[in-house]
């Protein structure tokens, strides 16, 4: 059963979308399978990974309004192990569609069910509010991973963000739990930055990734060309920081990626086992190509 990572902060501008875009892409570069849902109506994350929004027939919106299931919406993309769910901009409208739904909270969650056992890792893109598009995401998730810009005003609001989640635990999913806080856009020439990850650190302890997203032009140049960074300029420094976190998650859910029955047998036992990899006849080669055409 795959692990299903919510990327959510209703602040925008703090490297949301290019989280869920990079992300995706690198845990796919290490041959996990792995799906990426964009569930906000501006559809960056799309285009984001090379799919023109305008043109997209079925999308997260035909799937939460019940046109169609989740798996008619799925899209190839440049990386083998890396699958799509773009997004439209009809979205707009799905949180006024979906009112009259009986758990219309859980829509995506119950969209998920069969998804779930194709993939290791689903990443959802939520949209930067609190609306009914980011409750379904949280109550479909196992974690949220939540990037926080080093920036004072990047602190405002999470407040708002982790009541939400403590209300999405009482009522909606008792098991979703914080899988991590990000720091992003990180400068470390500015003392601004190092006292903001200093704030993060006391606030949330242990919670906060290890890795850390640094400012990087080609991490900002890489969606104009529909690309995750890994595939615009490998050598970059946002792509070495996006394969990083990747691989600290990967190691912090290792029992997502067990079959099922040694899951819950190393589970009840307290054990730790390492995820068997996928056998080179298995597994289609990652062949990044980096643009230097900037």
């Amino acid at each position: 059963m795959g692990k299903v990572i919510a990327i959510a902060n209703q602040k925008g501008g703090v490297g949301k979308t290019t989280t869920a875009i990079n992300l995706a892409a690198s845990l796919a570069a290490i041959e996990h399978p792995t799906l990426l849902i964009d569930i906000d109506p501006q559809a960056n994350c799309s285009s984001g990974v090379g799919i023109n929004p305008r043109t997209v027939q079925k999308s997260t919106y035909e799937v939460l309004i019940g046109d169609i299931s989740l798996e008619e919406a799925i899209q190839p993309t440049e990386l083998p192990f890396l699958e799509v769910v773009p997004s439209h901009i009809n979205l707009v409208g799905a949180e006024i569609e979906m009112i009259d739904v009986m758990e219309r909270e859980r829509i995506l969650a119950n969209a998920l069910r069969r998804a779930r056992r194709k993939y290791d890792f689903i990443i959802i893109d939520c949209p930067p509010s609190l609306g009914l598009l980011t409750l379904n995401a949280l109550t479909a998730a196992n974690s949220v991973l939540i990037p926080v810009q080093a920036e004072y005003f990047a602190l405002e609001g999470l407040g708002q963000l982790l009541n939400t989640i403590k209300i999405v635990r009482q009522h909606l999913n008792p098991e979703l739990e914080i899988e991590g806080v990000l720091l992003t856009m990180f400068d470390t020439r500015l003392r601004l930055s190092n006292q903001v990850a200093e704030e993060v650190r006391r606030y949330f302890g242990d919670k906060v990734f290890r890795t850390i997203v640094q400012r990087n032009v080609r991490l900002s140049e890489a969606p104009s060309f529909g690309r995750p960074v890994l595939l615009y300029d490998i050598t970059s420094v946002g792509a070495r920081n996006y394969m990083a976190l990747a691989k600290e998650i990967v190691q912090n859910n290792q029992r997502f990626l067990l079959p099922e029955s040694t899951a819950e047998e190393a589970s009840t036992n307290g054990l730790s086992i390492p995820a068997g990899r996928r056998s080179s006849s298995d597994a289609a080669p990652f062949r990044p190509h980096p643009e230097q055409d900037a």
